[in-house]
């Protein structure tokens, strides 16, 4: 039988259902915002510059930074222009410069650059060390000038980087620098999510420029901690710890790195192994971590110089011995190697410390009665949350303070979820470093890159050209390579999280491209956890999971095409609850899938989804569901919660008994 063409898929399937769930679609123009700015309860104290004051690297900290948020000097000019003499005014960072939160409140157009410029001094204690100018997230590509000199450049809008600005730097007094970004939002072919320059439906506002923290930070000259990788080995009961160098060790100076494990405040375990090498760390009766009980255990790491320890024959990987005139110490790559940097020396010099955490779990796929399911801590544990958009009315991508973050997460905690699903775009690592504490597992996406080409219908959404029988289209080597590096930058962030379990490279067909190529690719990066290749519409058979999508009122049975894959609704709900007061369009297209005016007629056709979800898991052994969605988001009013955050439309003290008495974990 003739497979159908994607205009008709996108008709036909609820999964997809855009074509009959969403309004027809309206430019920008017939969605009249209100004059008024919607603000959330955390908008003053943003304004005020109380938000995002904490330390924005949690699982790699130290005790000496400089936050560089707050008011900027700003400038919008074209593309080809020179950097401006005269700024146009002051942008608070970490605010995209399209929110109010930002003070600005303007879009950046593709053909445009937005400036910032500011001016700093290095502390005296810093004399000495190098410094490091670090940036949470930039949307989306960014070059850095510090006291007139290019100090380097980035792509990518969800991933952070750091620039080591110590060769540009003054012997004193004020530092200067300037940070040039452009952003092609819906015009180009980079990651985006659902950012797009005409709103409406799913489409959202686009988040130019800096959004997350920008801060500077004094490492020792001579080498540094540059990365600390955390992966729990469960079955075996240790942590196995790589810890990387800011520079290849060369020459005659040696590196160890001493790593305490702490449990309350007391060492249960420590360890001593090589620099840039991979470290093993028994951790005898390991409490686990789970939704139940995220019990987190502190880590420690000292970074040490010693005289080289390895013995006078020591083999490299090849096997030689050193012949001749030729050093008696050769480099040693082999099993054994960790040995002889077990024991610290009495004369080892601490040169950096760092402090982290981690938590001992481990997510995989196991045998159900009905097949494949995913298992927490080799047991099956039915996944069910909401789907979260992570955006918000003042601040556009950036919550407004660290507070309003972990609002959302606390909701979701007191309702009695136990996932949800990062959708489309990545947060600051304090959201997941939240999501460890009190533990909410998490289901990360990587932003869509959508890439639209001719217009269907006109004012009609453009949809992207499909390049094979299976929906997926054809990308342009540089711009699959940029994606796919975006991806890796994603998965090495947030790699030491607990509460990450699955990573979801594309979703519903969006920029989908090689699927199952990338689903394997980053099963080889982080075989750690579960990989759902796809999520919705257009599955190439690959990945460790089966995600269907079904927005109907009465969903069909979704049955199992394998017996590799576990079963999971990676979207399904959308209802729709308008709350006069608190809607961002003062029209009529605030939408959901399907709509209801009352509290009542909400409650009971939540109830009903969630009935018909238990029948699935009992049925056809489905294992995971993923609600649309925790707040509503701009024109779309099927959240939990209103967008302002001040209005729960079902109480949290209500979710929780609705999903205790369905029964469904």
């Amino acid at each position: 039988m003739r497979k159908p063409n994607l205009a008709t898929l996108i008709k036909t399937w609820s999964l997809g259902a855009l074509a009959l769930a969403l309004p027809a679609a309206a430019s920008a123009q017939d969605e009249t915002k209100s004059d008024s700015p919607m603000l959330t309860p955390w908008a003053a104290d943003a304004q005020a510059g109380h938000g995002w004051q904490e330390y924005p690297r949690p699982q790699m900290t130290r005790d000496t930074w400089q936050n560089l948020n707050g008011p900027w000097d700003y400038a919008i000019t074209p593309i080809a222009a020179p950097a401006p003499k005269n700024y146009e005014g002051k942008i608070r960072v970490p605010y995209p410069v399209e929110s109010v939160l930002s003070g600005v409140t303007r879009s950046l157009k593709p053909g445009q650059r937005l400036w910032y410029h500011r001016t700093f001094s290095i502390p005296s204690e810093w004399n000495g060390q190098r410094v490091l100018l670090h940036f949470g997230a930039v949307d989306w590509e960014t070059h850095i000038q510090v006291n007139g000199a290019p100090a380097g450049s980035h792509r990518g809008g969800f991933d952070p980087f750091s620039l080591d600005i110590t060769p540009y730097l003054k012997a004193g007094g004020e530092q200067d620098i300037v940070v040039c970004v452009s952003d092609p939002s819906s015009d180009g072919e980079q990651a985006r999510g659902k950012q797009k320059l005409e709103q409406h439906g799913i489409w959202y506002t686009p988040a130019s420029g800096i959004w997350q923290t920008v801060w500077l930070e004094p490492v020792p000259a001579e080498i540094s901690i540059d990365v600390v990788k955390c992966e729990p080995d469960l079955d075996a009961g240790m942590l196995k710890l790589t810890t990387l160098g800011s520079r290849i060790a060369t020459g005659k100076a040696h590196y160890a790195i001493r790593a305490r494990v702490l449990d309350g405040g007391k060492v249960v375990a420590e360890a001593t192994g090589r620099l840039n090498r991979k470290l093993d760390i028994p951790i005898a009766n390991p409490k686990l971590w789970s939704p139940a009980a995220p019990h987190l255990y502190d880590l420690h790491i000292d970074l040490f110089r010693i005289e080289n320890p390895l013995p006078q024959n020591a083999k490299n990987a090849g096997g030689k011995k050193a012949k001749g005139n030729a050093p008696k110490a050769v480099t040693f790559f082999g099993p054994g190697e960790q040995s002889h940097y077990a024991r610290l020396p009495g004369n080892a010099a601490r040169i950096d410390t760092v402090k982290s955490y981690f938590g001992m779990r481990k997510i995989s796929l196991g045998q159900g009665p009905k097949g494949p399911v995913m298992m927490l801590n080799n047991k099956p544990l039915f996944q069910y949350g909401p789907l979260d958009q992570g955006y918000w009315p003042d601040g556009l991508l950036t919550p407004p303070t660290e507070t309003a973050m972990r609002f959302d997460l606390d909701f979701l905690k007191k309702a009695g979820f136990n996932m949800l699903r990062k959708h489309i775009k990545v947060e600051p690592a304090l959201y997941y470093a939240h999501c460890d504490r009190i533990g909410l597992l998490v289901w990360q996406d990587m932003p869509s890159a959508m890439i639209e080409m001719r217009e269907r219908t006109p004012g009609a959404d453009r949809q992207q050209v499909t390049a094979n029988d299976r929906h997926e289209m054809q990308k342009r080597p540089e711009v699959a390579r940029q994606f796919e590096s975006e991806l890796r930058a994603m998965i090495d962030a947030l790699y030491s999280h607990p509460s990450i379990i699955v990573w979801v490279p594309m979703n519903e067909g969006w920029g989908q491209y090689d699927s199952v190529r990338i689903g394997n690719a980053v099963k080889a990066c982080d075989p750690t956890r579960l990989v759902n290749n796809v999520s919705g519409w257009f599955d190439t058979g690959g990945g460790d999971i089966l995600d269907y999508h079904n927005y109907r009122e009465k969903m069909p049975v979704m049955n199992r095409k394998d017996s590799r894959r576990a079963l999971v609704l990676g979207e399904f709900g959308g209802l729709g609850y308008p709350i006069e007061g608190h809607l961002w369009w003062t029209n009529k297209r605030n939408w959901g899938y399907r709509t209801y005016h009352s509290f009542e007629d909400l409650e009971k056709h939540y109830i009903d989804q969630l009935t018909q979800l238990r029948e699935f898991a009992k049925n056809q052994g489905m294992c995971a569901g993923v609600y649309t969605q925790t707040t509503d988001v701009e024109g779309e009013v099927n959240g939990l919660l209103t967008y302002d955050r001040k209005v729960e439309k079902i109480p949290a003290t209500t979710l929780r008994k609705i999903h205790k008495d369905t029964k469904l974990y």
